[in-house]
């Protein structure tokens, strides 16, 4: 049973919600988050990344850089660039990429069921990102970035989500990267109400993407219970900003991976190699797109490569091990080329598939030696993964598109 309840929320006003709204604050770097900021004043990177507003000498984790968001969400409060409705609600927020909608449920999440595994997992969190978060949540008191949920469709939310969008959006607007962002306010208590039953009725809900972000909330939602002995469990600090999609609309991008090396190998001694569990054809100069799971595209020597798992390996039942990319890193990154743990190797680099193919020919053709493009892993993949309690390997998925960060925000008081 999920706890998916509305809130009141603080957003944008209706006039600056375009100029606000920002990629995830940990999509740019420090250098490229300043850039933004100095060509968008109102850009909430201001807030999620307040070092923009230091000079370079001032460390990106400094309890300065907390206190100037704090501040800054504030002033915006006041000046009226942000404005907080009275009535707690759900909404509801579709992105268009490239033609495709997906459209989300706005709403706020319980920490209890992030303990419990209602809300579940499928990757490992970093302490040291984790703490920025967390200082970040805790100092501006306001949750300032949505989790990226999924949940199985059903009939019931979709006719709801189908009947709100018949109205008159509350925000429409097109990104510079040309992501058309709607927002409807879920104004029937009638509709509220059965969007709140809906979710009750779920027994699992999974992080599609978000999990420092989350784990972050959860732990700040943690302190404030051993701050506060006689909380009640109602108070705003036990749930976390969210939003949730059915899974029949999200898509899930290639993540590809470079090699420095070869290990030591020579071109033609690597391939003999790689031939010991993979079926090798050479495609030319043309940029290989893998075509269905267990296929993998490999860029060397100018060349594009077809890799096809052999028979012995496509019939992997587990749900971790029979993953692509962990069948690409247990039979040729690891042994092959010697990358153990891809989480700290320097000699591997993960390259998102909106990046496109020929970012890994550009990568190799000045500092890496080899590129392999992958087929997606699928939502229903991510699914088993958590279902069964286990970790993906890193990097197994990129979401496109990226919920912007400062259309919704979720005060903790």
């Amino acid at each position: 049973m999920a706890k998916i309840k509305p809130f009141r929320c603080i957003r944008p006003n209706v006039d600056v919600v375009s100029r606000v709204a920002a990629l995830p604050y940990d999509v740019y770097s420090r250098e490229e988050a300043k850039a933004e900021v100095a060509k968008e004043p109102l850009s909430f990177l201001k807030i999620d990344r307040a070092e923009t507003g230091f000079d370079d000498s001032v460390d990106t984790y400094d309890a300065r850089v907390y206190a100037k968001a704090k501040e800054t969400l504030e002033a915006m409060t006041l000046d009226g660039t942000f404005i907080t409705d009275e009535d707690a609600c759900y909404y509801l927020y579709e992105l268009i990429m490239n033609g495709r909608s997906q459209t989300g449920i706005v709403a706020c999440a319980s920490i209890d069921d992030y303990l419990n595994n209602v809300i579940k997992k499928h990757e490992n969190t970093r302490e040291d990102k984790e703490i920025d978060r967390i200082n970040h949540v805790d100092i501006c008191n306001a949750q300032t970035g949505p989790i990226f949920l999924a949940y199985r469709a059903t009939i019931q939310l979709n006719a709801v989500v189908d009947k709100v969008k018949k109205g008159v959006p509350l925000y429409a607007f097109t990104s510079p990267d040309e992501i058309t962002h709607n927002v409807w306010k879920v104004v029937d208590l009638d509709d509220n109400a059965i969007i709140e039953k809906a979710f009750a009725d779920m027994d699992q809900i999974y992080i599609a993407d978000g999990h420092h972000r989350c784990a972050s909330a959860v732990k700040v939602g943690l302190k404030r219970r051993n701050e506060m002995p006689t909380y009640t469990g109602e108070e705003e600090f036990n749930s976390f900003l969210s939003v949730l999609f059915p899974d029949e609309q999200l898509m899930i991008m290639d993540y590809n991976r470079a090699v420095k090396d070869l290990n030591g190998y020579s071109k033609e001694d690597f391939i003999k190699e790689i031939e010991n569990n993979f079926d090798l054809t050479l495609v030319g100069e043309k940029a290989y797109a893998p075509e269905h799971k267990s296929t993998f595209g490999m860029y060397l020597d100018n060349q594009w490569y077809k890799l096809e798992a052999k028979e012995n390996l496509k019939a992997i039942t587990d749900p971790v091990e029979g993953l692509d990319v962990s069948v690409l890193q247990d039979y040729l990154l690891n042994p092959i080329l010697g990358i153990e743990d891809p989480r700290m190797d320097k000699r591997i680099e993960f390259i998102g598939g909106i990046r496109g193919l020929l970012e890994l020919e550009r990568r190799v053709n000045s500092d890496m030696e080899v590129a392999f493009s992958m087929y997606p892993t699928s939502i229903g993949e991510l699914f088993a993964v958590a279902d069964a309690n286990r970790l993906m390997p890193p990097k197994s998925t990129w979401f496109e598109p990226k919920l912007r960060s400062g259309i919704f925000i979720h005060s903790l008081d």
